[in-house]
């Protein structure tokens, strides 16, 4: 790893599309941007990929990030649904792509743990404590932005994770193996 690296988390979606934007420098995390792409308002679905695609390529222009961090689908009922989230993630997966930088997919149920400790957690519990990971009080109040940046503060988790060779055998090991990130 080296000295400073930059990570996208992209929380995927055709209504609203989160991202996150973090630096890594020396272990210390810090949030360089987050925020919605809002796409109700387009009503052509091809014409909402475009934009999902220019929005990613724009954020990666500017912030060069090293690694993309994007949420998988989850099953959900709605096969119709399920499919446009699909088209959603694949594009800005392959804005990354264009650009040449490693993508990492994590589940929903992976990200809250890696960033609560629980699985089941809901927006707000990872919201609230990302601000006591980031240290921020003024996180975005959208929770797709905060979910984004909960993929790329949990990519940065599973590579310190595995480089430490950290294993939690349940909640009372994560506590007392992460005083800081408890409040």
């Amino acid at each position: 790893m080296k000295g400073e690296e930059v990570i996208i988390g992209i929380d995927p979606g055709t209504s609203v599309m989160g991202y996150g934007i973090i630096k890594v420098e020396s272990g210390k995390i810090e949030l360089l941007s987050s925020g919605v792409i809002k796409l109700n308002k387009i009503a052509n679905h091809a014409a909402k990929l475009k934009r999902i695609f220019e929005r990613t390529l724009g954020l990666i222009e500017t912030y060069a990030p090293d690694h993309m961090a994007i949420e998988a689908q989850f099953y959900g009922k709605n096969v119709q649904s399920m499919l446009k989230l699909g088209r959603a993630q694949g594009v800005a997966i392959a804005a990354a792509v264009y650009r040449d930088i490693p993508i990492t997919e994590y589940s929903p149920t992976r990200i809250k743990q890696s960033i609560t400790g629980n699985g089941r957690a809901s927006k707000e519990q990872v919201a609230a404590m990302l601000g006591n990971i980031l240290k921020k009080k003024d996180l975005p109040i959208e929770l797709d932005a905060t979910d984004a940046l909960a993929a790329a503060v949990c990519h940065q988790m599973q590579r310190t994770d595995i480089a430490n060779d950290k294993a939690y055998s349940g909640w009372k090991s994560f506590v007392k193996n992460n005083p800081g990130r408890i409040k």
